[in-house]
């Protein structure tokens, strides 16, 4: 059978108000673009018209501009799931515009096949190679893709030549049976790989082929600052730490890490501590300065669902397969981010947080619990089954108005039976083997900004001090409602609690 090949417009003429899209990609890594693009034009032009034109988005991840962007603008987005990052699709969600579902990562193409999300029109996928027999060589990203070909009604390519045919061994493409039939997952190290490189589909499900070359849409991380780097080496000496006294094996264990500078920041700690052996990542992004370390030799092996890295170190990686080929693989999202994996190999978990309560509990997701931020992503997906779990954020913001220490998170999560360690630039915090009241005190004493300290004790203050988790229900969100009334928490006033 000959592929079609058409125009970005004429595929994205075939998708109708009220249809449910599903994307390739994670993160902006790999996802569609000049469809999802075409798409906001007709919603445009219908609007302009006075007709209703919204389609529902399911993804791996974020997106890019081109996508999450154009699409909030030319509000065009009924639902999205699960996750996104772009700063008009938060506003629209903020102002009650899109109906926004926040979703484990690790569960999304799960809950697809077991029809949670009803009936997927359309998979469009970004390719770097299909063939006439059906086989979708995936770029830079795995995601949700095998599921959403597998189940979409029809499939649109977009085939696109910035992305080297030089990485069409990066994938191992593998999908779980759905119980009663599930079995386990066979990977015993991050390096095994156990599936195809390839989606085959059949290829009479293929719509058409869009040729296109549009570079991934990556952001640039903002540079490493003193409090991201001490952060990052709080957590390198922690590590360390561990590891001499035997809690970690002498041979180290695979490393997941979150995204942004903090994250950089840890990494490169951790590359330039001498005593932590070359590691291995399992994880569920890799950015720019893992693929520095696997040139160092400080990475030995990294195993993700997206290279979200910059557009200059992907064609470095393209250009480079002899050197990175057993080097990296890249997974669908229910395998990278799959907690059975994240158990079995005894991953170490690194995520960011908002703020964090004296208890141990993490809010990662919402700004003063009401407005969405980004979403979960796979922070939870890690943290459940995580040898050891790590949560990490500035002790302050906004110059010292807000506090990422409080008394009581306005939401929640990941719990306090999850979190195993909690970083600032202060100091950390282990609530490993402790009670509330024992991780209150290391909490405030190791982590919290000297400016709150005393203001936190004196909530504590105000709790009978008995109960297994002390709280005084009418104080626990006054520093949050201090922030809303004065904007700033340092004038709280507990006086009027006692």
């Amino acid at each position: 059978m000959s592929l079609r090949y058409i125009s970005a417009a004429e595929a994205a003429s075939h998708i109708k108000h009220g249809d449910t899209l599903g994307l390739s990609g994670f993160t902006p890594a790999g996802t569609a673009k000049a469809v999802t693009a075409e798409v906001a034009h007709i919603a445009q032009a219908a609007h302009a018209q006075g007709k209703p034109f919204q389609v529902n988005i399911l993804t791996g991840a974020s997106t890019g501009e081109s996508c999450d962007g154009v699409l909030s603008r030319a509000k065009a987005l009924r639902y999205r799931a699960p996750y996104t990052t772009n700063a008009d699709f938060r506003k629209a969600v903020n102002n009650g515009e899109i109906a926004y579902n926040d979703i484990h990562l690790s569960q999304m193409a799960q809950e697809i096949r077991y029809g949670f999300m009803g009936k997927i029109d359309f998979a469009i996928i970004e390719a770097c190679e299909v063939t006439p027999e059906g086989k979708i060589y995936l770029t830079a990203a795995g995601g949700i893709s095998p599921t959403l070909c597998r189940v979409a009604d029809q499939i649109i390519i977009e085939l696109n030549a910035f992305h080297s045919k030089n990485g069409m061994g990066l994938h191992d493409v593998y999908e779980t049976l759905d119980p009663p039939y599930r079995r386990e997952i066979p990977i015993y190290k991050p390096s095994d790989r156990i599936g195809k490189p390839y989606i085959q589909v059949d290829p009479n499900k293929i719509l058409g082929v869009v040729e296109t070359n549009w570079p991934d849409e990556a952001r640039e991380f903002a540079a490493s600052d003193p409090t991201a780097e001490k952060i990052g080496q709080n957590i390198a000496d922690f590590l360390t730490a561990d590891m001499r006294r035997g809690i970690i094996p002498s041979t180290f264990l695979p490393l997941q890490s979150g995204v942004g500078n903090v994250a950089n920041a840890v990494l490169g700690a951790l590359g330039r501590e001498s005593s932590i052996p070359p590691f291995e990542m399992y994880t569920e992004v890799i950015q720019n300065s893992v693929i520095d370390l696997i040139k160092e030799g400080r990475v030995k092996f990294g195993s993700t669902c997206s290279l979200t890295v910059t557009n200059d170190c992907l064609t470095e990686i393209y250009q480079n397969m002899d050197f990175f080929a057993d080097k990296l693989v890249l997974r669908p999202s229910e395998i990278s981010n799959n907690p059975e994996m994240v158990r079995r190999l005894g991953v170490i978990s690194m995520n960011t947080a908002i703020e964090m309560d004296l208890y141990g509990n993490v809010n990662s997701t919402h700004i003063s619990g009401t407005k969405m931020m980004n979403g979960i992503g796979g922070s939870g997906d890690f943290t459940r089954g995580a040898y050891i779990s790590i949560f990490s954020c500035p002790s302050e913001a906004k110059q010292g108005k807000i506090s990422a220490i409080v008394p009581m998170v306005t939401h929640a999560d990941h719990s306090e039976h999850s979190v195993n360690i909690v970083v600032t630039e202060q100091g950390i915090a282990d609530l490993r083997g402790k009670d509330p009241k024992q991780r209150a005190q290391a909490i405030i004493e190791n982590c919290a900004h000297p400016d709150y300290k005393n203001i936190l004790w004196d909530y504590l203050k105000l709790t009978d001090g008995k109960s297994q988790t002390p709280h005084n229900l009418k104080a626990a969100f006054a520093m949050h409602n201090e922030l809303a009334q004065s904007g700033d928490m340092r004038n709280v006033d507990w006086s009027v609690y006692r």
